[in-house]
């Protein structure tokens, strides 16, 4: 039986090949043209709120609007860093002669896709059902009056913009019932793009399907440079902590081969940043040389639980230092004073791409100010006189090892680190004097808790207390500024609003989130808030049908459909991490309801999982799907030592294990009659069954195998 349609590559080819970042726009002083997005929070619709164009918010007011003036709607959807976005709005939505084309005939609505990813899925999956290729933003959609979609496009130069306007104001002037047969088309598209159909049959999660996904998974590796194979490269973060897993539980080589070859050329390659730390959003070639130069808080957040994670199996340096250096950047210039993080830095500055990253051979030279260190510099990072991309710019990247460099220059590998570091410190503060590229201030939920694991996952691997500190205070934020009594979230906060109610992704990644809080605390409240967000979604969000989750609550006002997020994406997807939410939950509240609802949507997908030629595209249900074909341990630490003993467990890569405890038992299932009084014993179970407890963590680990 087939269970899901898989309308995935396509879809993904909107979040993957996005345009362009760029720099904000202050609205400052007085202007000709306001509109109602002066009243929004979100910095991509205050870039908009003085253009001649009417635009509205998307709220119900403009909605209403549009069917009582029997407008067509015309939503134009984007986010504050994106470089055609911008373009887009220089040449037609500040021209007021296409600006009282687009007043006169339609409903003009801006949506910010990072705070409504609903609305931006419903238009962007049009756009590939309408056009039959990828899409990417802007994203401008012609929709009648009641929201249904008739056609979407992307970027417009001003020409062609007219003429698509003029398109369907004579469209829906001559010929309105083939604008009906449109939408009716493309509703229908819509709302059986991501079919889910109740899985029959036993339910079997096994070692030797799991092979057969992991096979599939690293036929499509790129073991020479790392990510998938071809160009261009994005990180997919999730992809390499399946591997990691999947090479834990089966030894496989090759697995281990592709996470290493990945993280070893993000590290040097253009996408991370050598001076200042974090990284860019992808890479436009196969060699992760030239970056789209912006910063993404959710690619960042991985990405330090991914290296974090790397480092516990391999024990590179390297991968240490790409932690401290990317958290030292989040700590810097993404951490807002209230303990939330911000959302992304653009790529131009003064209206140049990468311009604040990159560099001259001269200008390197003229700052380092010493010859020899400039020629062992500028070999290190490949620097080239007439540049190593474009307009004799230079991007920092390696491709020599230091044994290499250290040979050619005879000198040690220690007074190399010491020299570069010295030059990149020089760089560094060369580089603060410049035009800073726009910051989106704007925090997001989910964003934020991946963030938030980030810490978690570094502090457990480097024991370093700022990270425990800083994952706590994002905890705590979440709680005072996301977090209802009634267990509700809210999406987005700025200036003191949260005004969005909150995605399921919202939810599950927060549940996550504070599980992980949870193991490296052992403060029950972190799991008993997760509770309660778990509660409040299976109220809110379920197709009691499927098992599966709707992307919105049922609160939220209607959209032409309402949609389920099947597929992993560049962030997991939403049901797929709240099937992992739940099952973690089930495991450590001994709730087995919330154990057989994720193993019922683990069903739903394991059919077409295994048979995925492309599982990376289901990578965090690959995790999943792995968790349930070896159930995980119960790792209970109690006593009054188990910070020591937990913390030295923690300096272990275990996947496969949940650990809980305390100083005395709590208010736990799992951890009643485990206290020992005077002694710290681990007690290693699995499907609530213990072997005979220890005191040593590393027998705990011999335990485990």
């Amino acid at each position: 039986m087939k269970v899901i349609k898989l309308f995935v590559p396509i879809l993904l080819l909107a979040f993957l090949f996005s345009c362009k970042f760029s720099g904000s726009k202050a609205h400052s002083g007085d202007h000709k043209y306001s509109n109602e997005l002066i009243n929004e929070s979100s910095p991509y619709l205050l870039q908009h709120a003085h253009n001649p164009v009417n635009w509205h918010p998307w709220k119900e007011e403009a909605l209403k609007k549009a069917k009582e003036e029997n407008k067509m709607l015309l939503i134009s959807i984007g986010y504050a860093a994106c470089h055609w976005c911008h373009v887009m709005e220089h040449e037609s939505f500040e021209d007021t002669a296409v600006a009282r084309i687009m007043n006169e005939h339609f409903i003009p609505i801006k949506v910010d896709r990072e705070e409504r990813p609903d609305v931006d899925d419903v238009y962007m999956t049009a756009c590939h059902l309408a056009t039959g290729k990828g899409c990417g933003w802007p994203l401008n959609a012609f929709a009648l009056p009641d929201g249904r979609p008739v056609w979407a496009g992307t970027y417009f130069p001003k020409k062609e913009w007219l003429k698509v306007l003029e398109y369907f104001i004579q469209l829906r002037k001559d010929e309105p019932e083939k604008l009906e047969e449109y939408a009716a088309k493309l509703t229908d598209g819509i709302q059986t793009s991501e079919e889910i159909s109740i899985a029959t049959g036993e339910r079997n999660f096994n070692n030797e399907n799991l092979k057969t996904i992991g096979d599939n998974f690293l036929s499509n590796i790129d073991f020479d440079k790392g990510g998938r194979l071809g160009s261009p490269k994005f990180p997919m973060p999730n992809n390499y902590d399946f591997l990691l897993k999947y090479h834990h539980k089966t030894g496989d080589k090759k697995a281990l081969e592709g996470v290493i070859t990945t993280l070893d050329n993000l590290a040097d390659g253009g996408i991370y940043d050598q001076l200042g730390g974090g990284f860019a959003r992808y890479s436009v070639d196969a060699n992760w040389i030239v970056p789209h130069f912006e910063k993404m808080l959710y690619d960042n957040g991985q990405l330090v639980s991914l290296f974090s994670k790397a480092w516990l199996v391999t024990k590179k340096p390297k991968y240490k230092r790409i932690v401290e250096e990317t958290l030292n950047f989040i700590q810097r210039e993404m951490t807002d004073k209230s303990g939330g993080f911000y959302s992304s830095y653009d790529a131009d500055s003064e209206g140049e791409e990468g311009k604040f990253y990159v560099w001259t051979k001269h200008e390197i030279d003229s700052i380092l100010a010493d010859e020899k260190l400039s020629e062992i510099y500028n070999d290190y990072y490949e620097i080239k006189k007439s540049g190593n991309w474009e307009d004799e710019k230079n991007i920092l990247y390696r491709r020599k090892s230091k044994q290499d460099i250290s040979s050619k220059y005879k000198i040690e590998e220690a007074e190399l680190d010491n020299k570069i570091l010295k030059a990149n410190t020089l760089l560094f503060d060369a580089r603060e004097k410049r035009t800073r590229p726009g910051l989106d201030d704007k925090i997001l939920t989910s964003w934020n808790a991946l963030m938030l694991s980030g810490y978690v996952d570094a502090y457990k691997a480097f024991g370093n207390e700022e990270y425990l500190v800083n994952a706590k205070n994002s905890g705590e934020f979440l709680l005072k500024n996301m977090m209802q009594k009634d267990g509700r979230l809210n999406r987005n906060y700025k200036d003191g609003k949260s005004v969005i109610n909150a995605f399921l992704d919202d939810y599950a990644l927060t549940i996550n989130a504070f599980v992980g809080l949870y193991e490296v605390t052992f403060e029950e409240k972190w799991l008993n808030k997760a509770k309660e967000l778990a509660e409040y979604a299976i109220d809110n969000f379920s197709d009691e049908e499927t098992g599966m989750f709707y992307y919105n609550s049922k609160l939220d006002p209607e959209l032409i459909t309402r949609k389920m997020e099947v597929a992993d994406n560049v962030i997991p997807g939403s049901n797929s991490s709240m099937a992992r939410a739940i099952y973690s939950l089930g495991l450590y509240f001994y709730n087995n309801d919330y154990v057989e609802r994720s193993k019922s949507m683990m069903h739903n997908l394991a059919a077409d999982l295994v048979n995925q030629k492309q599982p990376n595209f289901y990578s965090n249900w690959c995790s999943l799907y792995l968790d349930m074909a070896n159930p995980p341990y119960e790792v209970a630490i109690v006593g009054n030592d188990f910070e020591v003993k937990r913390n030295e467990l923690m300096k272990n890569y275990i996947p496969n294990a949940i650990l809980l405890g305390g100083k005395d038992e709590g208010n736990l299932e799992l951890l009643k009659g485990k206290l020992q009084e005077g002694e710290t014993m681990i007690y290693v179970c699995q499907n609530k069954v213990c072997k005979l407890p220890v005191q040593d963590p590393k027998k705990a680990i011999t335990l485990m195998d």
